[in-house]
């Protein structure tokens, strides 16, 4: 059995428009704060230790008021201009053709994870999608990637498992559940100094078959 486990922000899709037009509305909205800009949004996202709330909105944890007008509003936006990266559809379709295993790990909740690949047209080609919602810790923990692997009855003797990803998150999480790693560099992190590094979805299929 092969399993490939996927990001989802950064890695199959780019979001990132629509990520910052909702966190821009709070900041507005509650906040009278002016725009960030998308760079500046990702690149948090991405860093490896950071207090979001702080960074966006200048609390010092989430606030319920913004949290829930973030979601009722991210909802509607983020089906609105994502769009997969080059060469990822087609290499979904040739990993499924040949039978690998395919799922998506995100630390995105489930629903908005599921409302963007379907509206992208790829939700069909995952087994399973996981957002940090459905488990207690979120990447780097490897809860997500080891309810992915137990639905598969996954046994690393037997079997081969990778996680593709564009952050050190991601990859940390997949050597935590004991699988391999891909750095995926065409999303929202062009540089990095991992093992495996790749520059083009195509090169996944190289990989695993």
């Amino acid at each position: 059995m092969k399993v490939v486990i996927f990001d989802m922000d950064g890695t199959l899709l780019d979001s990132k428009k629509d990520i910052t037009i909702s966190i821009n509305y709070i900041r507005d909205l509650h906040y009278n704060l002016a725009p960030l800009s998308e760079e500046f949004v990702v690149e948090a996202i991405n860093m490896d230790v950071r207090n979001l709330p702080k960074m966006f909105y200048g609390t010092e944890i989430y606030q319920e008021k913004d949290r829930l007008v973030f979601e009722e509003h991210y909802a509607l936006q983020c089906i609105q201009n994502p769009y997969l990266y080059d060469g990822i559809f087609e290499t979904l379709q040739t990993l499924y053709a040949k039978g690998i295993k395919l799922s998506v790990a995100t630390n995105a909740p489930t629903k908005f994870a599921l409302n963007m690949l379907t509206h992208l047209g790829v939700e069909c080609l995952f087994d399973v999608i996981i957002g940090a919602d459905k488990v207690s810790a979120s990447k780097p923990d490897p809860k997500m990637l080891n309810e992915i692997l137990n639905y598969y009855n996954f046994n690393h003797t037997e079997g081969k498992a990778w996680m593709i990803g564009d952050n050190s998150k991601d990859m940390l999480s997949a050597k935590n559940a004991n699988i391999d790693s891909v750095f995926a560099t065409w999303g929202f992190s062009p540089q990095s100094d991992h093992e495996t590094i790749i520059r083009h979805p195509s090169e996944i299929i190289d990989i695993v078959l």
